[in-house]
């Protein structure tokens, strides 16, 4: 390997893109491509960056197989942070049992680390810790490791345990130090930054207040009967009734939460349940039914007791019950929340996160671009959805970057 390589790759591992860029813009070898793909990903231009990383696999071919599998590697971190998530996951398998064969573990934990977060990316919470459990952060050089402790801390604010989450950006703060890259140590506080950001809204006894998410773990764990409209569940200590399946249950269940102790009237319940609807004879008696099977499936919990006007929720074992509402309690919250981490998303990736199908996805999305609270840019398959920057602001992508010291 040349001194410019070198010199470029060194640049690239301090954090340097420009230059790393300085040495190797105007070289088209395999190994300037790679480091030229890498450089354009890390000053954003991500459609560049997959163009070289893809030239660069080409020009080493099979018979450079360790070069070859950490272009694909780069490769699925840029399709990773471009939201394409329908990226072939087999090809980054088989890089990093490559890459592992040659005993090049840094880079196939680099790997390991990238399925991870691309399952964690997708909501498939339980899959991603079995994998991350596997692998061991001891060898990974700091900025690695920097990156390793975040995903560690959102797999733990995913699971509302707050304390891991904090003793992992703990970590992963001392990790980012050690690295010195100021880009990464941003990454890390962003991450921290949820911690202190409103996580849910409680709703008990016609008041409402916002809590933390080290609060929102407290009430899980207090002896409260709690109504959780984020994952559409019943819990109290004995365990969760789940109802996401079941949306007509849980309407229910949420307005009687939101009056207790007091009971809600038929034709609120009737209009609440049946999405406002005029309530007759047949919604009533429809109501009846689905109050019964309720009414059995909280059979331990809690009590539904008809009244004059309606019904009320009457708790067994608990001494309260709350209600748990997202921050943000309308119809397409789950897009805002993966928009809100500022990438671009197409809406087949969003499709993808949420479980749900690609024309629902853009249904939503062209009614909160309507309300002017998402934007477009691009068109056709390059179309891609992020939310808009703040008024008032300029864009950070119109900033200059701070001088270097003399």
């Amino acid at each position: 390997m040349d001194s410019l390589i070198t010199a470029a790759a060194r640049a690239l591992a301090a954090g340097d893109p420009l230059g790393a860029l300085n040495r190797v813009a105007l070289r088209d070898d395999a190994a300037a491509l790679a480091l030229r793909g890498i450089a354009m990903a890390r000053l954003g231009d991500l459609v560049r960056a997959k163009a070289l990383l893809r030239r660069a696999a080409r020009a080493f071919g099979p018979r450079e197989a360790v070069a070859h599998a950490r272009c694909i590697v780069a490769e699925a971190e840029v399709a990773l942070v471009s939201r394409d998530l329908a990226w072939p996951g087999q090809a980054l398998d088989a890089a990093r049992a490559t890459l592992a064969a040659h005993g090049d573990r840094i880079n196939a934990a680099h790997a390991h680390g990238l399925a991870v977060r691309h399952l964690l990316l997708i909501g498939r919470i339980d899959e991603a810790e079995r994998l991350l459990a596997t692998l061991d952060p001891a060898p990974l050089p700091p900025a690695l490791r920097a990156v390793h402790e975040m995903v560690v801390a959102g797999l733990a604010i995913r699971h509302i345990r707050t304390a891991d989450a904090r003793a992992a950006l703990k970590r992963a703060r001392e990790a980012g130090a050690r690295a010195g890259i100021a880009a990464l140590r941003a990454e890390v506080e962003s991450v921290a930054e949820a911690l202190a950001a409103p996580a849910a809204r409680l709703l008990q006894q016609g008041r409402e207040r916002v809590l933390r998410l080290d609060e929102v773990e407290a009430l899980l764990a207090s002896s409260a009967l709690v109504i959780d409209a984020s994952r559409h569940v019943v819990r109290d200590p004995r365990g969760a009734v789940q109802l996401a399946r079941r949306p007509v249950l849980f309407a229910l269940a949420r307005a009687l939460g939101e009056a207790w102790p007091g009971d809600v009237p038929r034709d609120v319940l009737v209009a609440r349940a049946f999405r406002g609807k005029r309530a007759d004879e047949s919604h009533r008696a429809r109501l009846r039914v689905e109050i019964g099977r309720l009414r059995a499936l909280l059979k331990g919990r809690a009590d539904l007791h008809a009244t004059r006007d309606g019904f009320a929720l009457a708790p067994r074992r608990a001494r309260e019950v709350v209600v748990l509402a997202r921050p943000i309690d309308e119809a397409h919250a789950a897009v805002l929340a993966l928009l809100a981490d500022g990438e671009a998303w197409s809406s087949s990736a969003l499709a993808l996160a949420l479980g749900a199908g690609q024309r629902t996805v853009q249904r939503a999305l062209d009614a909160l671009a309507a309300a002017g609270k998402v934007q477009a840019i691009g068109r056709g398959r390059a179309r891609r959805w992020m939310t808009p920057p703040g008024p008032g602001f300029t864009s950070t992508l119109l900033l200059p970057a701070p001088l270097p010291a003399n």
